[in-house]
């Protein structure tokens, strides 16, 4: 775990959005596991324990002390947290902290702790999708997620779970938050040996802590506990079945009532069980060193990796299960493959990158795009990644040394709309890969659906039309402009691109018909996967052509 918690610097890691207090003492609360740890020694604790301080605390002091503050580096015992709690799980707990309270990017934090163990990021990236209402103090309900995934989808034993989560929260936070771990966990271990079914996990936290802190106390409580827990039942108004639904699926409740009114009752309900199943991955082959598909598929078979080949894109596996063993085994490493969705393909091939191609990428990092485009003009053409974040793009280009891409990859750190109206720069073809909801991808962005309100919408379609408007500038007559999301709102899809139309005339829908398999184009000509129809994550995209007519 070397290296695993320089994510505390303040920049590139932590958001604009939020100013997050991280304390400044837990660099070494937090420490690895190789890292020596200092150990009090048993005289020491007896002495520590027996001796009291001269100092008189006023009854408002008293008072205050009494008050939990989260992860506050003043009340937490360093050396006993050091001694007592696992480095994993004491770094899961800070980056779930991270993640949800300071708005970092996930995939930055795995990559600055990319030597820790192989499931400390998965303990973060999958725990973040269950259900829970906001708790008073929120820390405890970070914590309760580690602990139901760890009992739930790692199948570790209850009681080191239960043990060791009790530890992290009478260290972290309180002796009480402890308690309360140790009551929520054990009554879940109960459930699950009760043959609990897995589907209604995501709703347990939430039931759990309302039902412990009601009844804990109570009489009737400790002779009347049933052996299952209540969910709610699907009655009243659109309201109301709209929060049933959103605690039995683990989703918000706008985008629960949001689903309901574009797509129905029946097929949210389905989209919703898909985000909350376990996600498989698509590898790319890295062609660009000379590789193919057939290539790829012998090292599976050599590691007994189950695969498929991807019906709708040449150089795209499909793999359910083994994703340690392909990275334990170098494949990733070795540059032979990439992890990519194929709708992240799809939408690469309606921009039809050749060889010669002048290209750039409007909000290029990760990369993941960049580097399939820069592998399809074979050494021939350019693709410039713009970006306003530095630290994804030191990423990308780390990626590009692996794939032997370099040679045709540039990158900029910049603000789109800014670098748009100060150089006059006219290419080929533009992709514009806009932020957005990203409600097609929360199968494996479980965060994301925490993290986004309604009221984002708004903002987010604002920052589209913006960037749409930049980005076309720097588009040649007869030029491509390609505007794609990883959202499956009309919203930030069709309506961005028909009032984009409205404001330039210039530029017209050249449809995708001759790029994509047709299952997957609309009845506008544009790009769409559908996560529940095509079984992969949801994308659009639009392909726009300028008029050689207007001027530039």
């Amino acid at each position: 775990m070397e290296g695993a918690l320089s994510f505390f610097s303040p920049s590139p890691f932590s958001s604009n959005r939020s100013n997050l207090c991280l304390p400044k003492k837990p660099l070494s609360q937090f420490s690895s596991s190789r890292a020596s740890i200092p150990k009090v020694s048993p005289l020491a604790r007896s002495s520590k324990r027996t001796r009291k301080p001269d100092v008189r605390i006023s009854p408002k002091t008293a008072e205050r002390s009494r008050i939990s503050r989260p992860l506050d580096s003043e009340k937490i015992n360093i050396q006993k947290l050091n001694a007592e709690v696992s480095p994993h799980r004491a770094v899961s707990a800070v980056r779930l902290l991270r993640i949800e309270q300071g708005g970092a990017f996930a995939d930055l934090l795995n990559e600055k702790g990319r030597k820790a163990a192989e499931n400390e990021m998965s303990y973060v990236e999958r725990t973040l999708g269950f259900r829970t209402r906001d708790l008073d103090d929120r820390d405890i309900r970070l914590i309760l997620r580690i602990g139901f995934f760890e009992i739930l989808k790692l199948g570790m034993p209850p009681y080191a779970v239960v043990d060791e989560n009790v530890k992290l929260a009478k260290a972290a936070l309180r002796p009480g938050a402890g308690n309360l771990v140790n009551a929520v966990l054990r009554k879940l271990v109960s459930l699950k040996v009760r043959d609990c079914m897995l589907h209604t996990a995501f709703a347990l936290i939430t039931v759990l802590y309302f039902y412990f802190c009601a009844f804990l106390f109570s009489p009737f409580f400790l002779f009347q506990e049933k052996d299952s827990l209540p969910l709610p039942t699907l009655e009243g108004d659109d309201r109301a079945q709209a929060r049933a639904l959103a605690v039995i699926h683990s989703h918000p409740v706008w985008m629960v009532r949001r689903w309901t009114k574009f797509l129905g009752q029946e097929e949210a309900v389905r989209l919703m069980n898909w985000n909350n199943s376990d996600p498989c991955f698509s590898l790319r082959v890295n062609t660009a060193k000379g590789f193919k598909r057939v290539d790829l598929v012998n090292r599976l078979e050599d590691l007994m990796v189950p695969y498929e080949l991807s019906s709708c894109m040449d150089d795209f596996v499909r793999i359910h299960t083994g994703m340690q063993i392909v990275i334990q085994a170098g494949l990733l490493k070795d540059g032979i493959c990439s992890v990519q969705d194929e709708s992240a393909g799809l939408v690469v091939s309606v921009v039809g990158p050749q060889p010669g191609d002048a290209i750039i990428d409007c909000c290029a990092a990760p990369g993941g795009k960049t580097l399939f485009m820069a592998s399809c003009l074979r050494g021939k053409g350019t693709v410039m990644a713009i970006d306003i974040n530095r630290g994804r793009l030191r990423i990308l280009k780390e990626a590009c040394k692996l794939l032997n891409v370099t040679n045709v990859v540039t990158t900029t750190h910049a603000d789109l709309r800014l670098y748009a109206e100060k150089h006059n720069v006219k290419v080929d073809k533009v992709l514009l890969d806009a932020p957005c909801s990203g409600t097609g991808v929360l199968s494996k962005r479980a965060d994301l659906r925490w993290n986004r309100q309604l009221e984002d919408l708004e903002q987010l379609k604002h920052l589209q039309d913006e960037l749409l408007d930049a980005a076309s500038m720097l588009v040649k007559p007869g030029g491509i402009l390609v505007y794609s999301t990883c959202s499956i709102d009309p919203e930030e899809n069709e309506e961005r691109v028909a009032a984009f139309l409205q404001r330039h005339p210039e530029f017209v829908v050249h449809p995708v018909h001759p790029y994509v398999p047709p299952d997957f184009i609309t009845d506008k000509g544009f790009l769409f996967s559908n996560p529940v129809k095509h079984r992969m994550d949801g994308s659009f995209a639009a392909r726009l052509v300028r008029s050689l007519d207007y001027p530039c």
